[in-house]
């Protein structure tokens, strides 16, 4: 369950707030004082975000963008500040799954593309936002990453995988970059989701055949027989990380409460110093 938090006054900023786990937050957001800025490519889903937010009494404007393209983040910040004032609050939670294929059969431009929107543009929104939340002094920003980036690398996922582990390790750094500022960051796991990207995976691994094809399949068939875990407690895990409680939580990988799937050992305090350390 969520806490209480009075986010009055804040500016938030979701991206994939059209639909899905990313529209779950932003209205959550909305729901406890924010005001938000809405980012995905459909502007009409945006619009409605938008309205369901009004008709609750909170603020939000839509901001259709393509996050392929680096230029969108540039564009994002001055919408945002011009309209809203300056973020304390950054939820990157668009991405995509990207090609199904072996590195040596895959589409370069997909591959990419999947890199740009999971890694790429979270780094970019960041970049863009944290330095404003420096100066409050108060900030929170939450990327949503994947338990594919801890799982043994497999065929096919190439791009995802790598996406999801790079997205982990800057969020790191930048963590790191903060400590002591007011401001955190942290990468979630939201669960296993009946989402558009869950039948999308389903629907694109049903021709592939062998051991690999069925692992897809077999998790396909395990979010469906048990209807997936609730959307609505990544967006508990993102208010619960608005709170007082929550300030000296940086640099994590995070769980949703009770997830389907078992948590998995991501990282913690170092075995050892590094030898020019010690």
């Amino acid at each position: 369950m969520p806490v209480q938090v009075n986010l009055q006054g804040k500016v938030a900023v979701v991206t994939g707030a059209s639909k899905g786990v990313g529209q779950r937050i932003a209205l959550a957001l909305a729901s406890h004082g924010a005001s938000v800025a809405l980012v995905a490519r459909s502007k009409p889903l945006l619009d409605e975000t938008a309205r369901m937010i009004a008709s609750k009494g909170s603020k939000a404007i839509a901001i259709p963008a393509d996050l392929r393209e680096p230029s969108a983040a540039d564009a994002i910040k001055t919408a945002v500040e011009q309209q809203l004032g300056k973020p304390s609050i950054l939820v990157n939670g668009a991405g995509i799954f990207g090609p199904i294929q072996a590195i040596k059969d895959s589409d370069p431009k997909w591959w990419l593309e999947t890199i740009s929107i999971n890694a790429l543009m979270p780094y970019l929104l960041c970049r863009a936002f944290v330095g404003g939340m420096i100066e409050q002094g108060w900030g929170r920003i939450v990327n949503l990453t994947s338990a594919a980036s801890l799982h043994q690398p497999g065929p096919l996922n190439s791009a995802y995988g790598t996406s999801k582990v790079a997205l982990n390790q800057m969020t790191r750094h930048l963590a790191a970059e903060i400590e002591g500022t007011g401001v955190t960051a942290n990468v979630m796991h939201p669960g296993d989701i009946k989402t558009d990207m869950w039948a999308e995976i389903r629907d694109n691994v049903a021709h592939i055949e062998g051991a690999t094809g069925e692992a897809y399949r077999s998790w396909a068939r395990w979010v469906d027989e048990t209807g997936g875990d609730d959307p609505q407690k990544a967006a508990d895990l993102v208010i619960n990380l608005m709170s007082d409680k929550a300030a000296t939580v940086n640099g994590q990988f995070l769980w949703i409460e009770d997830p389907l799937q078992t948590p998995i050992y991501s990282w913690g305090e170092p075995i050892s110093k590094q030898p020019w350390r010690e």
